[in-house]
């Protein structure tokens, strides 16, 4: 359940267009009340509006004490002048069991900020995280083993899906945070799970910062330093990345003889982007050592992740993705009325069809289209002039991985029009000057 506190009436006329709109996530602790005052007071007589993102999870008795303190600080900066209005969110369910409530809570946390934002109209969020927060980050990534981009740490801006999440602090010490806190006497909330051990940051914090920072005073602006270098190598790596896959890597995979002209740190590298790219995560260090190794092989092969099946064949590595749960049972009905995307989530993926000039299907042919599986005795034409061959004899003469023959075969009007792997019957291709389009299967 969201809420957003109405500004004075006095202050915005109801004809008057909503002035321009910036988010602060305010959790009324420290860093977040000074990031949110110093944000209002910066946009005092600019016609800005600052909208207090603020989080109700539910996780602590004292919730509900947080909650109105940040009403009672927004109604008081209002009665001064600030031009801030305290937008509130309650989160309504709870980690599953098992599940990390530090993940959970993060994720959700970003979830509601942005639904919030989004719904009033703003589409930049600041946080207020500052250099000590990176210097920890950077530390935590390490211990677990983190490559580069882990190093990394925030990054100071990121655009995710319509929101722009920026940390304008990130450069500003903790303690150049606490005195700005002292100078304007801001009051603020204490989380009391920052002292509970059983979180790594905070174990982090109690037991290590005080007798790192003692040792070597400078700690926190070095390791947030050692943070911007990381990210600017992860950037220059994902350029190197890209540039290799332009030349070893295309729609039917990876070509491993050109990958392995690659020196030893730029295979690792392409393949760990190549692999991200294809199946939408970051390979394990297991299995990128195992495809170093054992790549370069002679025959067929194949390695299994989470994420799906990578196969070695004739020279290229292909990704073939998992099969999803199957929502609902294999659709047996289409009509394609022109161009776009049909999703068949009973067959685990969708029909692409494009408008093409030559060696496409006439649209007649898929007013009505039956949706089968492969029975066995079916025949397909690969060519005009052709003659018509077993579906097995095609896929050899086609060269077509076995994973590639998924999906439904299409039917009009009993005539086979389709076949996923090998494309349009030539029996029912368009003739030269009509109408016509391409089929494409795509596995979900």
């Amino acid at each position: 359940m969201s809420d957003c506190s109405p500004m004075a009436a006095s202050r915005t006329p109801a004809t008057a267009e909503p002035a321009p709109r910036i988010a602060v996530a305010y959790s009324a602790g420290r860093d977040s009340t000074a990031l949110l005052h110093a944000t209002a007071t910066a946009a005092v007589g600019q016609g800005v509006e600052v909208l207090a993102l603020h989080i109700h999870h539910g996780l602590s008795p004292h919730a509900d004490d947080w909650l109105a303190h940040a009403q009672r600080q927004c109604a008081r900066w209002r009665r001064q002048g600030l031009p801030v209005r305290l937008c509130t969110q309650r989160l309504t369910h709870k980690p599953a069991t098992g599940e990390s409530v530090e993940a959970w809570a993060r994720r959700e946390r970003y979830r509601a900020l942005r639904e919030m934002a989004l719904q009033e109209g703003a589409t930049l969020v600041l946080l207020a995280h500052h250099q000590r927060d990176q210097a920890e980050t950077l530390l935590l990534q390490a211990l677990r083993g983190a490559g580069v981009a882990g190093l990394a740490g925030m990054p100071e801006t990121i655009e995710r899906e319509g929101v722009t999440w920026t940390r304008p602090w990130l450069q500003q010490s903790r303690s150049a945070i606490e005195a700005y806190v002292r100078h304007h006497r801001l009051r603020f909330v204490d989380d009391d799970s920052n002292d509970q051990p059983r979180f790594a940051r905070n174990r982090l914090r109690l037991d290590v910062w005080p007798a790192l920072v003692k040792a070597f005073p400078q700690a926190e602006a070095s390791l947030a330093d050692a943070a911007t270098w990381a990210a600017q190598a992860t950037d220059a790596l994902a350029e190197l990345a890209a540039m290799d896959l332009a030349d070893i890597a295309d729609a039917r995979g990876l070509k491993v003889n050109t990958w392995r002209t690659l020196s030893a740190p730029r295979q690792v590298n392409a393949l760990r982007t190549w692999f991200q790219r294809e199946a939408g995560a970051l390979p394990s260090s297991t299995l990128l050592q195992r495809l170093q190794s054992e790549l370069p092989g002679a025959g067929d092969a194949q390695w299994q992740s989470p994420q799906g099946t990578l196969h070695r064949r004739r020279g290229r590595l292909a990704f073939v993705p998992a099969a999803g749960p199957v929502m609902s049972a294999p659709e047996s009905l289409l009509h394609i009325s022109g161009p776009g995307r049909y999703p068949l989530p009973g067959w685990g993926g969708e029909l692409v069809a494009t408008r093409v000039r030559q060696d496409g299907v006439h649209p007649a042919w898929l007013a009505r289209i039956d949706l089968r599986r492969r029975e066995g005795g079916e025949q397909f034409m690969a060519g005009v002039g052709r003659p018509a061959r077993s579906l097995k004899k095609q896929y050899q003469a086609a060269d077509v991985p076995a994973w590639e023959r998924d999906g439904p075969l299409l039917y009009s009007g009993g005539q086979l029009v389709f076949v996923p792997g090998l494309g349009i019957d030539a029996r029912v291709l368009a003739l030269p000057g009509q109408p016509q389009l391409r089929l494409r299967w795509q596995r979900g």
